[in-house]
Formats: structure tokens, C-alpha cells, sequence
């Protein structure tokens, strides 16, 4: 093995959580596959591939840098959204290749129907209006403004969406603010209608508000950490428990693995002081495996004398600080272990698994940052 770990990226369970997903909005309606971050660390070229073989048709990126790799991805001319970062320089590339990107306020709307202009092609957008997120979004106070732009260069606009986002709809403690929230976007909506300005999708459900939400469900759904395999919180999962059928209550399937080796093997007397500093003394004589994984491949510092990897399929224990290349792990009390032997840092050995979830636990960290903190130079490798 080249690299010191790798990423196992699964397409069998990709396509696993998809028929859940439409299980729950409808046959009728887009989903979007939100590949930001890197497609939450799984690799937004593995995504793009994995999803359009499941017939995934629409991304959603946060930024152009995200956009053009999600285009040169593509096999099926499928449809890319920008929903965050957009350069007025970048316009002319997203305009000219037909990538839809979100306005949310006047300089880029301005910006976009003046290179529309110049391009003779038209701005595929999204208007995204600020329901009580207040983050990005047309206020109501500026619909007149707004309206008025749309309506005089409806040439060179293509009005794809009316959109919001929702202030985290994954928690019930936020149940009264995300109420608000939907409130205020069909105000938005029944306002431009009643002034004869339709748009061809209306969309504002993320995972969360689609699971939780269903009334959020429109002509299409941003659909992030659902698709990868993880319930957007505990409180999202226990909202659709009694619903799941018996047999199958836990129906999403996490893509991705994450696999190493053993560099080397070392033998510790009782009282010898494992690694740097004197965080760890050995209890007794110990067989100690050098992992080549560390902080620098997203194994937190924070994981020092806590973490835990598979090894034979048998939960073993970080012992002494993580270092920037490298963890030892106590192997004692295997019967046999060997140089090269697989290390499973998150997945499944055997009948043992460390989950995403357990791992982020242990860092305090939450699925969405462990995920998308992988670095982008560990391989990932799409298996069955």
C-alpha cells in the first residue's frame, strides 16, 4: 500500500439510502445531492459517479471550485447548483456551462444579468429569501427591489428556484423557529405568484427537514448527510423510529470505511513510558502496534490514550499521545498479530465495528466535521 490509509467508499449502500430517501419525499420529486466539503469528505468525484449510477441528476455545490469539479464529473449532463460562494469573475464559467448558482443579494444579481448580457445567454438562478436563518437571503423588506430587477430582465434570467434554508431542523428545541420559518418562505411564495413571478422549483428541505419536516417537501430536496448514510441527529432518528418497519430499523447504510495497517511491532517492559511524554506508563510487559495514521490524517490529538481500532475484528485501546503520523495501539492480548495486518480505524471487523458516530463521540466532534476534516490526499476507493 502506497499510502499509509485509505477511504472505502460503498456503492451498494449509496444506492441503499437512496431508495430510502424517495422511500419518504415521493417518487415525484428531485433529489439534490449536496456534495460541499468534499462531498462530506467521500470525495465529490466518487459521488458524482456513485449517484448518476443510481439516477441522481441534480448537485448541489457550495462554491465554483466544487461546481467545476462536480462538472467535469459528470457522465449524464446532470444539473449543478451553486449554493454558497460565487465570484462575480466565476459568473461568465457558470453562465456559459449552464450551472445554476443561488442570488441572495443584489450585487450578485446585478453582477449576473450584466454577464448575461454581455454573454447572450441566460442566468440560470436561484433566489434564496431570509426566512429567519439570518445568514443569506433576500429580506422581505427588499421584495419590491427585488421583483422589479426580475421582472425588467426577465431575458436574460432563468428563475430555476425559490429557496431557503432551514435554522436546524434536526433538533426539536428549534421545532418553533423552523415553524417560523416555513411561515415566512410561503409568504415569499404566495407573494411573487400573486404578482405573476413563478419559478420552476421551489425547494428549502435539507435531510433533516425531509425526514422531520414533511411539509417542506416541494419540487425538490438538498439531500447532504442522509445520502452518505447518518441520521442528521439522534432526535431525527427517533422522530421516524416508530415508522420504520421491524425488520429494519436502522435502513441507512454508512458509505465509508476507513483502513490502515501495522507499520511495526515493539515489546514494553512493566514502567516504560509509551511514546512522548509520560501520558501513558505500561501496567505490565505489552506488545505495542505502530499504526502510520495521526493528527495529520484527521485522527485527533484529542484521541490520545482514548481512541480504539479493529485489529482481528477485536476492539483495542490508543495507548500514549497521537502523534502527527502515527498511533500505538496495545495488542497484548491478541493471539497473533503480524506486520501488515489491517487496521480498521472506522468500519466493521469481524463482528466488531467503530462507527462515525463513536469516533466523533470520542472527539467531541459531530459526523458533519469528522467527516469533511479527512484530508483530501488519503485515496478513496469505491467497493461493492
Amino acid at each position: 500500500m502506497e499510502h499509509t490509509s485509505f477511504l472505502a467508499i460503498s456503492k451498494s449502500a449509496y444506492s441503499n439510502n437512496i431508495r430510502f430517501i424517495k422511500s419518504q419525499i415521493g417518487d415525484n420529486v428531485t433529489i439534490s445531492s449536496v456534495i460541499k466539503g468534499n462531498a462530506y469528505g467521500h470525495g465529490i468525484e466518487n459521488i458524482v459517479k456513485i449517484a448518476e449510477n443510481v439516477g441522481i441528476r441534480h448537485f448541489s455545490a457550495f462554491s465554483t471550485d466544487e461546481a467545476i469539479r462536480a462538472k467535469n464529473s459528470s457522465k449524464k449532463n446532470s444539473q449543478i447548483m451553486v449554493m454558497g460562494m460565487v465570484e462575480n469573475e466565476n459568473l461568465p464559467y457558470l453562465i456559459d456551462n449552464g450551472i445554476s448558482f443561488y442570488c441572495f443579494e443584489m450585487d450578485r444579481l446585478e453582477a449576473a444579468i450584466k454577464k448575461s448580457k454581455e454573454l447572450g445567454i441566460k442566468a440560470k438562478i436561484h433566489i434564496e429569501v431570509e426566512t429567519g436563518f439570518h445568514r443569506t437571503g433576500f429580506e422581505w423588506d427588499e421584495k419590491e427591489e427585488l421583483l422589479a430587477s426580475l421582472e425588467e430582465n426577465s431575458d436574460h434570467l432563468q428563475l430555476c428556484g425559490l429557496c431557503t434554508h432551514y435554522a436546524g431542523a434536526e433538533s426539536v428545541a428549534n421545532y418553533v423557529r423552523i415553524q417560523n420559518q416555513i411561515k415566512q418562505y410561503h409568504k415569499f411564495k404566495d407573494w411573487f405568484n400573486s404578482k405573476g413571478v413563478h419559478f420552476d422549483r421551489y425547494h428549502t428541505a435539507c435531510s433533516a427537514a425531509s425526514l422531520s419536516y414533511p411539509e417542506t417537501i416541494m419540487d425538490m430536496v438538498r439531500i447532504g448527510i442522509a445520502q452518505y448514510g447518518f441520521w442528521p441527529s439522534q432526535e431525527t432518528y427517533m422522530f421516524k423510529f416508530k415508522q420504520l418497519a421491524p425488520n429494519k430499523k436502522n435502513p441507512l447504510r454508512r458509505l465509508i470505511s476507513w483502513k490502515s495497517q501495522v507499520m511495526s511491532l515493539k515489546k514494553i517492559k512493566i514502567g516504560d513510558f509509551i511514546g512522548y511524554g509520560n501520558s501513558y506508563m505500561a501496567s505490565r510487559d505489552m506488545l505495542i502496534a505502530q499504526v502510520p495514521v495521526g493528527y495529520c490524517h484527521g485522527f485527533g490529538r484529542s484521541l490520545s490514550n482514548l481512541g480504539k481500532v479493529l485489529i482481528h475484528g477485536k476492539v483495542l485501546s490508543v495507548v500514549g499521545n497521537v502523534t502527527m503520523n502515527t498511533i500505538s495501539v496495545d495488542v497484548t492480548d491478541l493471539k497473533e498479530v503480524n506486520k501488515g495486518d489491517e487496521v480498521v480505524i472506522i468500519g466493521r471487523q469481524k463482528r466488531n465495528e467503530i462507527t462515525v458516530a463513536s469516533f466523533g463521540e470520542s472527539t467531541q466532534q459531530v459526523n458533519y466535521e469528522l467527516l469533511t476534516r479527512l484530508p483530501h490526499d488519503i485515496p478513496r476507493k469505491i467497493v461493492t
